[in-house]
């Protein structure tokens, strides 16, 4: 009799845990459906085939810097951050907000940017210094789609979401609009897209960070797109780099193709001025309030 206890005792036991489980699947699931939601994703690589030697934007295209460490326009204020405005593609694309509100709201009224013209928001990984300003941002335009790589994290995805943004998460490299791409994300410890222009010099890249190493980066697009790096600008992230590491950094730039650059933010100011001296005439200066123009030709 004992024993037939003991087995019903397991019974029991067995049933209540059971019906605790189902119902932890059960609030898991209200949970999900109640604080998540399905964003959209940005699958288009069928895009890159359109990418040739002799495919690329037939119209100049405009670079505006509205966040950096440097200061160009005086009017501007400089801060540790990056965001640039694209214009003269089929969308204006905003790359990346810096990170005080105050700061790249201010930037982006000195410059004159009509907020209107931006179609799509894009981040290039989840720091603050490249988010902190979209706050500000979204006081002057909403309702627009905002590309980030898929890894970010879900809180930071449903905020843009609260902030009247749409989340478009993206994995591999995609068509955006004509002429413009993501290069898609580099699984990194920290996650990271640039853009790729098209033009027919080459693609123009335009990194936030480069956490994943600028090289790496630059041979994947290159190799992804088929097609020579023309123009590489952003941040690099070399300030830990001594001089030693930098020789063969800029060498293997030039080798993927590249012959202007614009290095600024996190490169460092040392790293920065190895590359304006080894690209001469052919480096791009950055700055808040700078304007680098692309010709088609």
């Amino acid at each position: 009799a004992s024993f037939m206890n003991f087995v019903n005792c397991i019974k029991k036991s067995k049933m209540k845990t059971a019906r605790f489980c189902s119902m932890g699947i059960i609030l898991i699931l209200m949970s999900s459906i109640l604080q998540g939601q399905v964003f959209e994703r940005l699958e288009d690589n069928r895009g890159l085939s359109d990418v040739s030697t002799v495919s690329g934007t037939d119209s100049p295209v405009s670079i505006w810097i509205i966040y950096d460490n440097y200061v160009a326009r005086e009017g501007t204020r400089s801060d540790w951050g990056f965001s640039v405005f694209i214009e003269g593609l089929e969308k204006g694309i905003l790359f990346d907000t810096g990170t005080r509100p105050d700061i790249f709201e201010n930037n982006f009224r000195v410059i004159g940017i009509d907020p209107s013209s931006i179609d799509l928001l894009v981040f290039s990984h989840e720091h603050r210094d490249h988010t902190g300003g979209t706050s500000s941002f979204v006081k002057m335009r909403t309702g627009i789609p905002v590309l980030m790589p898929e890894s970010f994290t879900p809180d930071f995805i449903q905020t843009m979401a609260d902030m009247g943004l749409k989340p478009v998460l993206v994995n591999a490299p995609s068509k955006i609009c004509r002429n413009l791409f993501t290069s898609g994300e580099f699984q990194f410890e920290i996650p990271e897209e640039a853009l790729v222009i098209d033009t027919k010099k080459g693609l123009v890249v335009i990194t936030g960070c480069a956490h994943p190493g600028i090289i790496t980066m630059l041979r994947k697009i290159k190799k992804d797109f088929g097609k020579n790096v023309y123009m590489v600008l952003g941040g690099f992230h070399l300030m830990d780099k001594n001089e030693e590491e930098m020789i063969p950094i800029i060498s293997h730039m030039k080798v993927l193709g590249v012959v202007r650059c614009g290095a600024t933010h996190c490169t460092g100011a040392k790293q920065i001025g190895m590359i304006r001296e080894s690209f001469g005439g052919n480096f791009v200066e950055m700055g808040t309030g700078n304007k680098i123009t692309i010709d088609y030709y």
